[in-house]
């Protein structure tokens, strides 16, 4: 029997061509100590601005440039800050840079707060009347009509400037359950039919769960789940925390509910929610089906939760990053030239991509970046069709800030969650159509159908398992219900017997922990949104490769537009109504249809 190890590097040791570039930010960390001093001596600047905006228009148009220029800076401070931290949780010094970082955003939050209290006293009939006598504020608009929207919830100056100070109290929770998430805890390697031991890790833990021995992906998945349950408690009370601090400024802002409190703002209906988790209650059958198949054709008696992503053919593709840059920029062919350029650049000589797998490096993947920077996409990439999928998805995501960014002023440059998840899935979308029609190999077309089989399991079971989740969670502490680690195991556990059925053994304790392994749930009811993106990716894919007239068009001005219009009306412009459930529907239809497809390849 070997001894054999495999390990992940430290940081130090990974090859420059493998991490993306953040010194196009500041060179020097110097030079990011000296933009931190920068944006200090900006604050009083755009602080004495307080009670001069009834002056005119000309003072509002100052404040307004002031505003961009600073907040663009405090933009470049964070995304440095955040992202050298989420590579090598172990760099102290970053990990320093990050809470700075948290600490000067609340500081600009509160030197600003005055402003949307002071624009309403003004009135908005006299504000559209300075639009109209100062063109340079015209841009505006949609600003003031969010505004207007949502004054019930603006409190006053005092109330504002209070409120935006606890932002960096109110980050802890999230800046602690990221220290032990990636740099305090620990896991017992995976262990090989050989003995060959893996080191267990958030980079590596998506390749042991779809590794073809069944020992890795079972020691792995139980080490992961284990280390969570070690914790329970801990990431109980920083999850509690959050929610409670959701609730206390959705009451502090008079909503009706933390619910509310999330969409409302976007002006996004709560029956946009509600509908997504009634049409995936409904569809849960077909995820039955789906653990049968998978069961059968591994030939299994028992099935577990860490046999959902055991590969079904012993031919596994390889995939270079290389040659997934060629695949996705051939898939994404249909948006034009410019937009397949941009993405081979990004992915190349512009080092967007971190993906390399190193010690202390977070969970999951990511895009990141603010006016001003490149897009960041952090993953860890481990050469297969997942990694492909993973590393379109985030493009889809960075492609997405690129047009905005490079098409909007500051103040709409950063689109909403809930359109952001449209764009990355998208991608995906574009991608899996592209292998399937030019991978024809039967073993190649299994691997697709399983990355999409998974990229579905967690955006269309899941994400949606967690919003249930989340909105119990919320309901609870608004309504003073107690809130334990052994409540929200038995939750969660509870909401995933009723999503896997009889199928399915079910580890009550590991899969009730799911929960604390996800940074989401720290995002104010956004782990819906994925569903709906997908849903929305898949109407306007269908759209684009069935050459429908000006879908490219329209898709391309979807991601121009960043936040400069409300999202569900950027999406109805651009093709599909998710007002509806009826997209849901149809990309439920789609997921039938990949396990009707992968039942055939299976039977031949």
């Amino acid at each position: 029997m070997t001894t054999e190890s495999i390990t992940l590097p430290p940081r130090s040791e990974i090859p420059a061509e493998q991490t993306w570039d953040l010194h196009s930010v500041f060179a020097t960390n110097d030079d990011w100590d000296a933009a931190g001093k920068t944006l200090l001596e900006k604050l009083p600047l755009l602080a004495a601005f307080k009670g001069r905006f009834a002056e005119g228009p000309q003072t509002l148009l100052e404040y307004v440039r002031l505003f961009q220029e600073t907040a663009e800076l405090i933009g470049k401070i964070g995304t440095y800050a955040s992202n050298e931290y989420s590579v090598d949780t172990n760099n102290q010094a970053a990990g320093g840079r990050a809470g700075q970082a948290r600490s000067l955003m609340a500081r600009f939050a509160a030197a600003v707060s005055f402003a949307n209290p002071e624009l309403m006293s003004i009135g908005f009939d006299t504000l559209r009347q300075w639009m109209q006598q100062t063109p340079e504020l015209a841009f505006l608009a949609h600003y003031f009509d969010q505004l207007e929207r949502r004054q019930a919830h603006v409190r006053s100056g005092e109330v504002e400037e209070v409120l935006a100070l606890t932002g960096d109290p109110f980050g802890g929770p999230y800046a602690i359950y990221s220290a032990i998430n990636s740099a305090d805890l620990t896991f017992r390697p995976a262990k090989a039919a050989d003995g060959t031991s893996m080191d267990v890790g958030q980079s590596s833990i998506g390749s042991l769960v779809t590794h073809p021995d069944r020992d890795v992906r079972r020691t792995g998945w139980e080490s992961y789940n284990d280390s969570y349950l070690a914790f329970k408690n801990t990431y109980t009370a920083t999850l509690t925390a959050a929610v409670k601090q959701d609730v206390f400024n959705a009451r502090t802002r008079r909503y009706e509910s933390s619910l509310h409190a999330a969409l409302g703002p976007n002006n996004i209906p709560v029956e946009v929610f509600h509908n997504l988790l009634n049409v995936f209650q409904k569809n849960l059958p077909t995820w039955h089906r789906y653990w049968q198949l998978r069961k059968k054709v591994l030939g299994y008696d028992q099935f577990h939760v860490y046999d959902i992503k055991a590969p079904l053919s012993t031919a596994k593709p390889v995939v270079p990053f290389e040659q997934a840059v060629d695949w996705i920029c051939e898939g994404m062919a249909p948006l034009g030239d410019d937009y397949v350029r941009t993405l081979r650049y990004g992915c190349t000589e512009g080092r967007w991509v971190d993906r390399a797998c190193n010690l202390g490096k977070r969970e999951g993947a990511f895009s990141s970046g603010s006016h001003g920077t490149q897009p960041f996409i952090m993953m860890s990439y481990a050469n297969d069709v997942f990694s492909l999928s993973t590393l379109a998805h985030e493009l889809g995501h960075s492609m997405h800030s690129y047009y905005s960014h490079k098409n909007q002023p500051f103040i709409y440059g950063r689109y909403t969650l809930f359109a952001a998840e449209v764009a990355s899935n998208f991608n995906q979308a574009m991608v899996r159509d592209y292998l399937f029609r030019t991978q024809t190999d039967a073993n190649f077309q299994i691997a697709l159908i399983e990355e999409a089989m998974s990229n579905y399991h967690r955006y269309f079971f899941i994400m949606p398992t967690l919003a249930r989740f989340e909105l119990e969670m919320h309901q609870r502490a608004e309504r003073g219900a107690p809130l334990s680690a052994d409540i929200l195991i038995g939750l969660m556990a509870d909401l995933f017997q009723e999503g896997y059925g009889s199928e399915v053994v079910f580890d009550r304790e590991r899969i009730g922990i799911t929960w604390a392994q996800f940074v989401h749930m720290y995002m104010n009811f956004y782990v819906y949104a994925y569903a709906t993106g997908i849903s929305g990716a898949h109407a306007l894919s269908h759209g684009i490769l069935a050459g429908k007239p000006g879908a490219v068009d329209k898709y391309l001005g979807f991601l121009k537009a960043g936040g400069s219009q409300y999202p569900l009306d950027a999406l109805k412009v651009a093709g599909v109504d998710l007002l509806s459930p009826e997209p849901v529907e149809s990309a439920f239809a789609v997921l039938a249809g990949l396990v009707d497809r992968l039942e055939s390849l299976l039977v031949k």
